[in-house]
């Protein structure tokens, strides 16, 4: 409204500035975000058991010390912290016990949601290349995918993805935040600041989408090229039975990235903020909350080796 635009550049003038937001988490009646709170503890106990128990599993049984399951060791470890990022603060938000957040730690939530974000990416495309090195050179996998070349990989996969958004969270916090100060959202995300933000958020845009094509699309173009070659390799091979164990390999991988970079692609490439807050919202429900539980169940069901390992 003009009243609304008059008062935030009276506060420019002034030099005032936000400094806590409001989250408003999702509305409803009380009885309704109740539910969503069991929903939300029930899952972010479930993704934690689960992925917990999927490193605990690898580390006890030397069968599975191999780099396959020790990139999806990390995969585990990085989901826990990715949902512990989010869910205990939005159970806050929906119970009306935590609702404010500082503008500081705003940032930091999303640099380091954001960061765990990338460094899935890169983990999930390195992830690819090793089922590459599996399916598409047998007999020189071992030399070319040992312990060394996979903690190398691991540690670039980290390092990547907390230094590929430094700049994104920088240029972030030099935003001026002058009111509105609600977030529609349970947690802080960049469109979230960016549609409050009252400076020009163009230099933050333009980064967000430079750093999703280089991050998101970079990693998903090599996880696709790691997938057409895998999948031309097991097309080759004469034996039905002789395809299926080597598809069965790659499954539960290939499950989850299409479940990854579907939401992340939705939340991240594109030019503009200028989309529903509402929408992004869902997406992130399922991005969030629900995506970390799914993982180490898709592994468990789609993987004979970790099968039989529960049954020992």
């Amino acid at each position: 409204s003009l009243q609304m635009d008059l008062n935030t550049q009276e506060d420019m003038a002034n030099g005032t500035s936000v400094e806590e937001f409001i989250l408003l988490g999702f509305t409803g009646t009380w009885h309704a975000r109740v539910c969503l709170v069991v929903v939300f503890a029930l899952t972010y106990s479930l993704t934690v058991i689960g992925n917990a128990s999927t490193i605990a599993l690898v580390w006890m049984n030397s069968n599975l010390h191999t780099p396959m399951y020790f990139f999806l060791c990390n995969l585990s470890f990085l989901e826990i912290w990715y949902t512990t990022g989010v869910v205990p603060k939005a159970i806050g938000v929906m119970l009306g016990t935590s609702q404010t957040i500082s503008v500081r730690v705003c940032i930091l939530q999303l640099f380091f949601l954001l960061s765990l974000g990338s460094t899935e990416c890169f983990l999930l495309s390195v992830m690819a290349y090793d089922r590459y090195l599996a399916i598409c050179y047998p007999l020189r996998y071992k030399s070319l995918m040992n312990s060394v070349v996979s903690a190398c990989l691991v540690l670039s996969c980290w390092l990547g993805g907390f230094l590929a958004i430094s700049l994104l969270a920088f240029l972030t916090s030099r935003l001026t935040f002058c009111g509105p100060d609600v977030i529609n959202h349970f947690f802080c995300d960049i469109d979230s600041c960016l549609a409050l933000s009252c400076s020009d958020t163009w230099p933050v845009e333009l980064a967000t989408f430079l750093v999703s094509i280089i991050v998101v699309v970079a990693s998903c173009v090599a996880t696709l090229i790691s997938y057409i070659y895998i999948i031309s390799s097991i097309l080759r091979i004469q034996s039905a039975h002789g395809r299926k164990k080597a598809f069965s390999t790659c499954s539960a991988h290939l499950s989850v990235i299409t479940i990854w970079y579907g939401c992340t692609m939705f939340l991240y490439v594109k030019p503009s903020a200028e989309n529903s807050l509402d929408v992004h919202k869902l997406v992130n429900v399922f991005s969030t909350v629900v995506t970390p539980l799914l993982n180490p169940f898709i592994y468990t069901l789609r993987n004979k080796e970790v099968k039989q390992a529960l049954w020992r």
